[in-house]
């Protein structure tokens, strides 16, 4: 579903992925895991060409990105992103929203958007906030509208960049709750997060980046348990002892 080959990334001099190849199938859940600065949120963010490569090629569903253009409009509405900060639109309703791609993007009629916008806020658990304003909730609720607004673009792929990092702790669980059950409905994901419980529970594979690079790539019992590297010692060593 996801295909990155000998990807190549500099900002400036400085180099923040290195040869970077990575394949997901469709279904799998993939968490990335690293210290700051690793390359994690770029290798994200690449993806869906928010930032573009300098060399290499990422493909999805077969697919090698187009550059610009209406060809990367339309393989982008295949890749939904949910970020750190939210992003809603301030001024419309938290169904509106929901709504407003699929409206202005796929070219949904508003009945039809509405109905699927509805079912969307349902299954991330507030439905009963349609009418009112990003404003008027909380960032845990915020961030689960954002989910649901990328969902309304019925997406192959989801990619999520520290999902849950601007949130307060309270509200971490029940966005990390709407994503272990986006994975267990066979979502295929990319998820950069520092949540150890999440990448445990959920993810098909945990990747651990380090220096732009991949260094380990493992099944989550195998990372955490025998992590190969001692990159990878040191960083679980540091976070784990919290």
């Amino acid at each position: 579903m996801i295909g990155m080959y000998d990807v190549q990334k500099h900002f400036g001099d400085l180099h923040v992925l290195k040869d970077i190849n990575l394949q997901v199938p469709s279904g799998q859940v993939v968490v990335v895991l690293g210290p700051s600065g690793s390359g994690k949120s770029t290798l994200c963010r690449t993806i869906n060409r928010l930032e573009p490569i300098d060399s290499g090629r990422i493909e999805i569903d077969g697919v090698e990105l187009p550059a610009e253009g209406k060809a990367l409009a339309r393989l982008r509405a295949d890749v939904g992103m949910v970020f750190q900060s939210f992003n809603l639109f301030a001024h419309k309703t938290i169904l509106d929203n929901v709504t407003l791609g699929p409206i202005k993007v796929k070219g949904m009629r508003k009945a039809e958007a509405d109905k699927l916008g509805m079912q969307l806020l349902e299954r991330v658990g507030i439905a009963s906030q349609r009418d009112k304003l990003p404003a008027q909730l909380s960032g845990g609720q915020q961030q689960r509208v954002a989910i649901a607004r990328a969902l309304a673009m019925q997406p192959k792929v989801m990619l999520f960049d520290e999902p849950t990092s601007a949130l307060d702790p309270e509200m971490v669980q029940e966005v990390l709750d709407v994503m272990t059950s986006l994975a267990k409905e066979g979502m295929t994901m990319l998820v950069v997060t520092h949540e150890m419980g999440f990448a445990r529970r959920a993810a098909d594979r945990v990747l651990f980046m380090s220096d732009g690079e991949i260094v380990e790539d493992a099944e989550p019992d195998a990372f955490f348990d025998n992590p190969q590297s001692n990159r990878a010692k040191d960083f679980l060593g540091k976070i784990l002892s919290h």
